[in-house]
């Protein structure tokens, strides 16, 4: 029994998976106490222990600052690729939609297109999650962010309604549905690659720090829009202007796919391929079969990301100009110092989870977004006098971005996490996310424009039930 014993025992306590959750489960199957063991036994078996405590406990090193990094440069160049679209709504829509289209209804079918991107992004997830957990997370790390640079590069050179008609919104809805398989991949990806790099107790801040390099991109993309607003005549922008912003994109991907080059496979993944630990079968399948909770889970708290993320940062500066008239340039200005404020809250919500826990950092977060965007929306109602204030605070909180990752990664083991995530959060992003934008849009031109407010309020209600569900079941890290 010793020898056999001892390689079980070792075998689990090694794993990254939650060190003290499994001996917890070694205690039940095999009492210590109630075994004879001899000494080198029982020293083995202290020294596997000592040896995790170590690794969970140890600093965050030069390797891991170097991960961090590529990681999130290359999220966030993708990223810009993704959501530059949505500050260039109003323009594409008039350019690939019939002429004399009415301000709002351009919009509106412009946001339809955008959302499609949403809707593509499950079949993306659960393909290159499948092969990210059979294969290898670096390799489809570097392929999502090849597959979002070719589109983006595409839109920039596309003939608009003028030259082709309506060939021109179905090749560029092709084109986004191509971005959204990408981003599919991307998100998912980046979030285990850099969490099955680090200790655990800094899970929080690495995933939270991925996050913030993606809202770098989001970032880019407010500053980008707001120079060329501010530069360009309006005509300037319709004629050539929104062409450079994408064709910048297409170069930022490719120099993303170099990036990424200079990774290294995860520690978890090759030690579960030394160990023979890799699953057998269809990885989604595992997942809906054995982590229906964790998904439903997942899902809820995706929601909450994506009311923060579309309609907080990325539709707020359109719609201050079609529903409150507020000026481009000042509207995408406010839009950057959101970004920016974001880019920050993402940390800060890394940093709360890995001092106070899941659960309460996702409550703060949820109860200052509604707040926040209430006053937001409160104030451009009323003129917009504080916007350059209430505007970056909204922001702030909209870093719940950062700490809905940390919930993501303890739902799933090791073995179907890439798949459990991917399935999830793009499930929830296609229904929540392709909904949201059309739905937003309508609800801006009722209830004195307090509709999206509305919608961010009921969206981070449900994030506040969630987080004290998790309080209360005390939901354990699962590797």
């Amino acid at each position: 029994m010793g020898s056999g014993f001892v390689r079980q025992v070792t075998k689990i306590i090694r794993s990254r998976s939650g060190k003290l959750d499994r001996r917890a489960r070694v205690s039940a199957k095999y009492p210590i106490g109630r075994v004879r063991l001899s000494p080198d036994i029982k020293e083995q078996m202290m020294s596997a222990i000592v040896d995790t405590d170590l690794a969970d406990r140890r600093p965050l090193g030069r390797g891991d600052a170097k991960t961090l990094i590529l990681s999130a440069l290359g999220g966030a160049l993708e990223f810009y690729d993704f959501v530059i679209f949505a500050y260039f709504a109003k323009t594409l829509g008039h350019l690939f939609f019939p002429p004399g289209t009415s301000d709002w209804i351009a919009q509106l079918q412009a946001f339809s297109i955008f959302a499609v991107g949403y809707l593509a992004r499950p079949l993306g997830g659960i393909v290159m999650a499948h092969f990210g957990d059979r294969v290898g997370r670096k390799r489809m790390f570097t392929l999502s962010v090849f597959l979002m640079a070719v589109p983006t590069l595409i839109i920039g050179v596309l003939p608009t309604y003028a030259t082709i008609g309506v060939l021109a919104p179905v090749l560029l809805t092709l084109l986004r549905v191509v971005q959204g398989i990408a981003i599919g991949g991307e998100v998912p990806g980046a979030w285990v690659f850099v969490a099955e790099h680090v200790p655990r107790r800094r899970i929080g801040l690495a995933c939270a720090s991925l996050s913030s390099g993606l809202t770098v991109g989001i970032l880019i993309g407010s500053l980008v829009a707001a120079g060329m607003n501010a530069r360009l005549s309006p005509e300037a922008m319709l004629d050539h202007g929104w062409r450079i912003a994408f064709l910048l994109g297409g170069v930022f991907g490719f120099f993303a796919v170099y990036l990424r080059r200079w990774l290294s496979e995860t520690p978890v993944f090759m030690e579960m391929r030394e160990r023979k630990e890799l699953t057998t079968e269809l990885p989604a399948l595992v997942v809906v079969r054995d982590h229906l909770p964790g998904v439903l889970l997942s899902m809820v708290v995706t929601w909450v990301l994506t009311a923060a993320i579309v309609v907080v940062i990325l539709m707020t500066p359109t719609l201050m100009q079609t529903a409150f008239h507020i000026d481009a340039s000042h509207a995408f200005t406010a839009g950057s110092l959101a970004a920016l404020a974001l880019c920050i809250g993402c940390v800060l919500g890394g940093l709360l989870v890995d001092w106070q826990g899941r659960a309460r950092a996702l409550l703060v977060a949820s109860v200052g977004l509604a707040v926040s965007t209430y006053a937001l929306y409160l104030d451009l109602r009323s003129g917009g006098a504080n916007l350059y204030v209430l505007y970056p605070i909204a922001g702030l909180f909209a870093g719940v971005a950062g700490i809905v990752p940390s919930v993501l990664i303890a739902a799933f083991p090791p073995a179907v996490r890439f798949s459990g995530i991917s399935l999830s959060y793009n499930v929830a992003y296609a229904i929540c996310g392709a909904a949201t934008p059309v739905l937003v849009g309508i609800l801006a031109k009722s209830g004195g424009g307090l509709g999206p407010a509305h919608y961010v309020g009921a969206v981070a209600l449900i994030g506040v039930v969630t987080s004290l569900y998790l309080m209360r079941t005390r939901r354990p890290f699962r590797g």
